[in-house]
């Protein structure tokens, strides 16, 4: 079976030629969202209390026919509690909250600057089954607790006595489970989880007008904040990605069982990155090379913000009404809830993450995203001390860049050096003593 989700495979520049840039003010020119990763899953998780809505992304390519999914859960799932979503919420998330790359432009050193401090952006189914299947799944341990036809999903809630009483009945009904899936099938049932299983019904999906396939949305309450992910790694090819985008009210999440780390961040790099394509190339070798760093086993930070406001921004925040469709709760009237957005990504496999996600929200609302700059440097004639200064700052600034993004990335600084082009030699400006009294 294809991989599913989840379940089956889910500043402020004092002077322009320092090193470090202080506040966000700048210009967005590129972000890094999931389409840069081909097996890229993706959850919304909204949490408050014991409260979750739950949005699942499914990443199945192919044909529709051949859908299926096996999610576990914390609970049994009534019909109240399954909806179906719309993908550009989740889209919307995405590239509000992804690492971004940003530029500067260095001002003439000849002239008097102002200091000029960022300034915050203003917040703004039919039944599937007949009485003898339930009958035959009965006697396999297996009860069907339910079964629903939501929009475009016959979906069934399943518990049973015994893994493989539920692996038998998922292949007798065309769920093909992954060999190996035995022992993490009992862990979940130990655990008295029940399982939410959906197909897509296509004569429902023709009527509904889609090609393609929506989001699940599930509601539930538990006092269990995680996600269930072992069961998509039994036979999977290698690594897959993860991104969960949380929805809180208090806080960011972190990871309880798995180490939680910051992105690099707010690193100076080379210009050249602005080109077509090069930032995702950037993007995606950094992210391997910080997973390496880190032996496969955390869970990274790429975003956490308040909803309301963001700088710089790589999409819109969200309005009240998508807030209010992913799930969070809270804000009753519509009026604009304090909501909280944690971004994490992860690169699982079986043998660096033999345990499911599981969360706590955390009292932390400090600001964070994973942001890279460019700066331009200053390319007028203007001749003067502070001009001359500049132009040996950059120099250096620049192989300094070189160096960063060789650490970040693994690549060569030769190489980098030959994107960069040659870097023009500072003009002679005579012994000190002769600047020292020039006017």
């Amino acid at each position: 079976m294809r991989r599913m989700l989840l379940g089956i495979a889910v500043a402020s520049m004092a002077a322009v030629w320092s090193p470090r840039v202080a506040g966000f003010c700048g210009f967005y020119v590129a972000k890094a969202d999931t389409k840069l990763f081909n097996k890229a899953s993706q959850v919304a998780l909204v949490r408050d209390g014991d409260r979750t809505v739950m949005t699942m992304v499914s990443d199945f390519k192919g044909d529709l026919k051949e859908f299926a999914v096996v999610i576990p859960v914390p609970t049994f799932l009534q019909r109240e509690q399954i909806h179906v979503g719309e993908k550009s919420l989740v889209d919307h998330l995405d590239a509000y909250s992804a690492p971004r790359l940003v530029e500067y432009f260095d001002q003439n050193p000849c002239e008097r600057r102002e200091l000029r401090y960022p300034m915050s952006m203003s917040a703004p189914a039919a039944a599937m089954k007949s009485q003898d299947a339930m009958s035959r799944a009965k006697s396999l341990g297996v009860t069907i607790e339910a079964q629903y036809t939501v929009g475009e999903y016959d979906i069934l809630i399943l518990s049973a006595q015994q893994s493989s009483g539920l692996e038998t009945w998922l292949r007798q009904n065309g769920y093909r489970i992954p060999a190996g899936a035995t022992e993490v099938i009992s862990s979940y049932l130990k655990q008295n989880m029940k399982f939410f299983v959906a197909k897509v019904n296509l004569t429902e999906q023709t009527k509904l007008g889609f090609t393609y396939l929506r989001p699940l949305q599930v509601a539930y309450e538990s006092p269990k904040f995680m996600l269930p992910i072992r069961l998509g790694m039994v036979n999977a090819s290698g690594p897959q990605d993860l991104f969960v985008y949380a929805l809180t009210r208090n806080g960011r999440i972190e990871a309880t069982n798995y180490r939680t780390t910051k992105l690099p961040s707010d690193v100076e790099l080379p210009a050249y990155l602005k080109q077509p394509g090069e930032f995702a190339s950037f993007y995606k070798a950094m992210f391997t090379r910080q997973v390496e760093k880190q032996d496969s086993r955390v869970v990274f930070l790429e975003y956490a913000w308040d909803t309301r406001w963001c700088d710089p921004c790589a999409g819109d925040p969200l309005t009240n009404d998508e807030l209010r469709a992913l799930g969070v709760f809270w804000d009753e009237g519509g009026r604009g809830a304090s909501v909280f957005m944690t971004r994490l990504h992860v690169r699982y496999d079986r043998t660096h993450f033999p345990e499911d996600l599981v969360f706590q929200e955390t009292a932390d609302r400090a600001n964070f995203q994973g942001r890279y700059v460019l700066r331009h440097a200053w390319t007028g004639a203007d001749s003067c001390s502070a001009a001359a200064d500049y132009r040996r700052g950059v120099v250096e600034r620049h192989a300094r860049e070189a160096e960063q993004l060789a650490s970040l990335t693994g690549w060569t600084t030769s190489e980098i050096r030959k994107k960069m082009g040659a870097e023009p030699a500072p003009p002679a400006e005579g012994a000190w003593w002769e600047r020292l009294w020039k006017k």
